[in-house]
């Protein structure tokens, strides 16, 4: 988890790594839709692999990611790990880099809640994924 939150979101700091956390964690605790059946980190990670980067996290395929995680990652994946959410990403199971353009207000029909630095953030469908807001 620290390595893909360093790989997704380093140049945006501790709070735009912490934000990925909360996404990352977010989508493995829903367990609805495309994230049904994910159980840990672990599983979401192999499931990108396995479909080589087109439906998750795509810093899980490029050399990046591979690089060890450095002490400060791993405290704060531990934070995410222990239930530490950040705003906007709260509830959010989807995040994007629009590239310096301005965030669209839905993303693939799921609503804007926030942007972060380069990132914006979208929520899930409460009455798709309950647990995401629990």
């Amino acid at each position: 988890m620290a390595r893909l939150m360093r790989a997704e979101a380093e140049g945006e700091g501790d709070l735009g790594m912490l934000m990925v956390g909360s996404v990352i964690t977010n989508r493995v605790y829903a367990n609805c839709g495309e994230f049904q059946g994910l159980r840990s980190v672990r599983d979401l990670i192999n499931r990108d692999l396995a479909t080589e980067c087109r439906t998750g996290f795509e810093a899980v395929c490029k050399p990046y990611f591979w690089q060890g995680a450095r002490e400060r990652d791993i405290r704060l994946a531990e934070r995410n790990a222990r239930g530490e959410r950040q705003h906007p990403a709260t509830y959010a199971l989807w995040f994007f880099n629009p590239q310096g353009q301005p965030c669209p207000a839905s993303w693939w029909g799921r609503p804007l809640v926030g942007q972060y630095k380069n990132h914006c953030f979208y929520l899930a469908d409460v009455q798709q994924c309950p647990r995401v807001f629990s």
